[in-house]
């Protein structure tokens, strides 16, 4: 029996295309890590190499993509208005479980300025939970973005190191070892 050669769309597929390569990648580079083949990437999303080149000129490209991609998914899910720090660094582990190559990529300072804007807009997320003193509830007063990009960039490491069945479990592991440090003392 034969097949039905596919039929190409043109540009009206490209959008497809895209999100297709993005999620790909996301599933590709989470199970093979960062230097995953991008022949295997363009396979998964079901597009010919040249569609992955023609949206995704290099694999720093592509990865960008599923990082601000990453970033745009937290920003929508934190920005309800009584939505906590806590929940936000919840949100930001889970996502490390999927995302670690990327989180681990990710500094406000790069000299790469679009690694740089989602850095900095990942900052200013954080920062603005920090500022507000009904949602950074529970963490110590000299806590700062910085610190929590340090606590992230440490999880990061940990789940990179892990098969991708347990990343999820060992990220919420080592997060409740450092909110230790990061929240205030209880009560005795």
């Amino acid at each position: 029996m034969t097949s039905q050669p596919r039929v190409n769309r043109g540009p009206a597929a490209a959008a497809e295309n895209r999100a297709a390569l993005v999620a790909a990648a996301r599933e590709v580079f989470a199970e093979e890590g960062y230097t995953a083949s991008m022949a295997r990437v363009a396979r998964v999303a079901g597009v010919g190499q040249a569609s992955l080149y023609r949206h995704f000129p290099t694999r720093e490209t592509i990865a960008l993509a599923v990082f601000e991609d990453d970033v745009d998914l937290l920003e929508q899910r934190a920005a309800g208005p009584g939505t906590t720090l806590d929940e936000v660094m919840v949100m930001i582990i889970e996502q490390l479980a999927a995302s670690a190559a990327f989180m681990a990529m990710l500094e406000p300072s790069s000299p790469d300025p679009q690694l740089a804007r989602i850095g900095l807009r990942f900052n200013t997320l954080l920062a603005t939970k920090l500022a507000d003193e009904r949602l950074r509830v529970g963490f110590r007063r000299d806590v700062t973005p910085q610190d929590l990009f340090l606590a992230v960039g440490m999880v990061a490491a940990m789940v990179l190191r892990t098969a991708p069945p347990t990343r999820l479990v060992v990220a919420e592991e080592c997060w409740r070892l450092l909110v230790r440090g990061l929240h205030d003392a209880p009560d005795r």
